[in-house]
């Protein structure tokens, strides 16, 4: 199979029947082989009944519904897993990402061997206020963070290598991150397409201005994964270290200070570097400590996404 396209979704009903038939006349134009995997992530409204109906009609959707809203990351990491193309697209189902761009999406993965091409929607049909700049302050904040050269991290139009997406692990909130987890992976030709971007259609966006913040947030654990996951004691352990070290250096002053310096002046717990050094000693031990349980972890976890299928189809 040459494509799989992976399309994440909540109460998106309107726009299903009309997405599936582009999809389909783009792919049928090509000659491609193909499967449309829909994820129903809890969706309320008949999503899940028009995704059936299309399956009928086509054999090569494919559908997976979960119980409840887990968020859109664990949609995709479900969809990723039921994958079996040689290219893996994801785009939304709201019709804002336009299926004409898979063909040549495709063949920059296929042919011309990168790992990730992701979208660039420089041509906005958002609000500027609420999207626009936020999104491109937070841009520039994953670029420099990441050292992922791309400017718009949050397009859902992007293309895989079959390889990437069965290596890494999507969860939390992490989707908009895939490419940086994919170059933490070992995938390192990651490049960028400008792709048409079309106002939405049907109903209103799922996401606020939460996810900015929330965007910001795992910018900072990602950063912190791809520095010292595999390796938490190098940073917590370095840190346990220097505040012991500093707690350790005031004990020793205030114990050759009232020995040998001044034997008659103040009690050592009247003088205030007493408490900087036993507070140094205490934090620089908890530190040390996290490292170490860090350092655990990271050798017994296990893959933490968790999700609850509730019905699928043709997989």
């Amino acid at each position: 199979m040459q494509i799989s396209i992976v399309i994440p979704l909540l109460n998106e009903q309107e726009s299903l029947k009309e997405l599936h038939d582009w999809i389909v006349q783009v792919m049928q134009s090509n000659h491609f082989s193909y499967e449309i995997i829909f994820i129903d992530d809890g969706s309320t409204d008949g999503s899940w009944d028009t995704i059936s109906e299309l399956s009928e009609l086509n054999q090569n959707v494919k559908g997976i519904r979960f119980l409840k809203n887990f968020g859109k990351s664990q949609a995709l990491h479900a969809g990723f897993k039921a994958t079996e193309g040689e290219v893996v697209i994801t785009m939304d189902a709201d019709l804002q990402d336009n299926p004409e761009e898979i063909p040549d999406m495709y063949r920059m993965i296929a042919q011309g061997g990168h790992h990730v091409v992701s979208g660039w929607k420089k041509k906005r049909y958002d609000s500027v206020i609420t999207k626009n700049i936020p999104s491109k302050l937070f841009n520039w904040a994953a670029r420099k963070t990441s050292g992922v050269k791309l400017h718009d991290f949050n397009c859902g139009l992007k293309a895989f290598n079959h390889n990437v997406v069965k290596t890494i692990e999507v969860s939390g909130e992490m989707h908009r991150y895939i490419p940086v987890l994919a170059k933490n992976a070992g995938f390192s030709d990651i490049t960028e397409k400008v792709v048409q971007h079309q106002a939405r259609k049907y109903g209103s966006t799922k996401f606020g201005a939460e996810r900015f913040i929330n965007g910001f947030l795992d910018l900072i654990t990602i950063w912190f994964v791809s520095k010292f996951g595999r390796r938490p004691m190098h940073l917590f352990g370095a840190l346990g270290v220097l505040m012991f070290f500093v707690g350790f250096g005031f004990s020793l002053y205030l114990g050759i200070d009232k020995l040998f310096l001044n034997p008659t002046g103040r009690l050592i717990t009247q003088r205030p570097q007493f408490y900087i050094a036993l507070t140094a000693m205490i934090i620089g031990t908890q530190l040390f400590l996290a490292g170490f349980i860090g350092e655990i972890m990271v050798r017994s976890r296990k893959n933490d996404t968790r999700y609850n299928i509730s019905d699928k189809i043709n997989l």
